[in-house]
C-alpha cells in the first residue's frame, strides 16, 4: 500500500498526527473537545453527546459508549488533565462527569445504568435504570475498578484495582474491596 512507508513516521511523529487527525474526525461529528487531546485507538458513538476538557490522554482501547438515542443531551463530560489507561470503558445512559486531574489504571468500568430485572420481565426488553456518576478532581482509580450508577467520588479519592464501587465516598476516601468499603480517609 502507498501508505506503508510513511506509517512509522505518521505513528510516532511527536504528540501524535494519527491522534490529532482522529480528533479532527471526530469534531466533525459532533464532539466537543479542548486542545491538546490525544486519544490513542479506541471507539465512541454519538460523539455529540461528549464533552472533553483539555490535555486528556486516552490509552488503546477506550470506549465512549453514550446510549444510542437521539439528541445532544451531553451524557460524557470529562475535564481537564486526565490520563486514562488502556480499555477504559465509559458506558453513559444519563450523566458520567469527572473532574480534572484523575489517573485511571487500565481495564476500568464507569456505568451510570443498570438492566431492570424480575419475574415476568423479559430481559431484551427490560428498561435501563439510569442514575448518574460524578468523580470529583484529583483521584486515582487503580486497574480493573467498576464503578456503578448513582455513585460520586470526591476530590482526592483512591480507588483500589479491583474494586467495586457501589455506594457514594467523601473527598479523601480510600476505598478497595467488592464491595468497596472506606479503607481510610486521606485528609
Amino acid at each position: 500500500m502507498w501508505l506503508q512507508p510513511f506509517e512509522r513516521l505518521i505513528l510516532t511523529s511527536s504528540r501524535g498526527l494519527v491522534s490529532r487527525l482522529r480528533i479532527g474526525l471526530y469534531r466533525g461529528f459532533g464532539l466537543t473537545a479542548g486542545l491538546h487531546n490525544r486519544m490513542e485507538s479506541g471507539r465512541s458513538r454519538r460523539l455529540s453527546q461528549i464533552v472533553l476538557g483539555h490535555n486528556n490522554t486516552f490509552s488503546d482501547g477506550f470506549c465512549l459508549w453514550p446510549e444510542d438515542a437521539p439528541g445532544h443531551q451531553k451524557r460524557i463530560i470529562i475535564g481537564n488533565r486526565n490520563y486514562f489507561n488502556r480499555n477504559l470503558m465509559i458506558d453513559a445512559c444519563g450523566l458520567v462527569q469527572i473532574g480534572d486531574g484523575n489517573m485511571v489504571g487500565p481495564d476500568v468500568y464507569i456505568t451510570d445504568s443498570n438492566h431492570s430485572f424480575g419475574k415476568g420481565i423479559d430481559l431484551h426488553q427490560a428498561p435501563m435504570q439510569r442514575g448518574e456518576v460524578h468523580i470529583g478532581n484529583h483521584c486515582w482509580i487503580g486497574a480493573k475498578a467498576i464503578i456503578l450508577k448513582d455513585v460520586t467520588l470526591g476530590d482526592h479519592c483512591v480507588v483500589a484495582a479491583g474494586a467495586v464501587v457501589t455506594t457514594s465516598f467523601p473527598p479523601g476516601s480510600m476505598v478497595a474491596g467488592v464491595p468497596a468499603r472506606l479503607i481510610k480517609s486521606l485528609s
